[in-house]
């Protein structure tokens, strides 16, 4: 039982997996501060004379109606500043390392392929000259 937990938590997935939630929710904080200082009042800016920002109220009287475009607008710009550097900071590099350790792996193994071919070669060639001395009466050809 023990056993099958630990291979599961040594699986490169889960470790990976588990980095990029930590390094993304690290990285989250600091995106989301840069929308909410630099991006939110930017586009408040669109919103005119109105108090709240950019948007529509539904309601005149009623402040809880209102419809916040800009928050919605931060939220996506948000989104994508998170998603543009997981990306370019963990997958890519991520898979071009995945790649590498692909075309290492396949290299071995061509290597092991052209020693199992050598091995059986040899073996051929040994049985044939076993097969060669016997029908000869054991004497060798040169």
């Amino acid at each position: 039982m023990l056993q099958g937990f630990k291979e599961f938590i040594m699986r490169g997935n889960v470790i990976d997996l588990a980095v990029g939630v930590v390094v993304g929710a690290a990285f989250t904080g600091i995106v989301t501060k840069f929308t909410e200082a630099i991006i939110t009042p930017l586009l408040a800016v669109f919103g005119g004379d109105q108090e709240l920002g950019w948007g529509f109220q539904l309601l005149p009287d009623n402040p809880a109606t209102f419809v916040d475009l800009g928050g919605l607008v931060s939220a996506v710009i948000n989104f994508l500043i998170i998603a543009a550097v997981v990306y370019f900071i963990l997958v890519m590099p991520m898979n071009k390392l995945e790649e590498r350790r692909k075309a290492k792996i396949g290299a071995d193994e061509e290597e092991d392929e052209k020693s199992n071919t050598e091995i059986l070669l040899e073996d051929i060639r040994d049985l044939l000259a076993k097969q060669d001395g016997e029908a000869t009466g054991g004497a060798h050809r040169a």
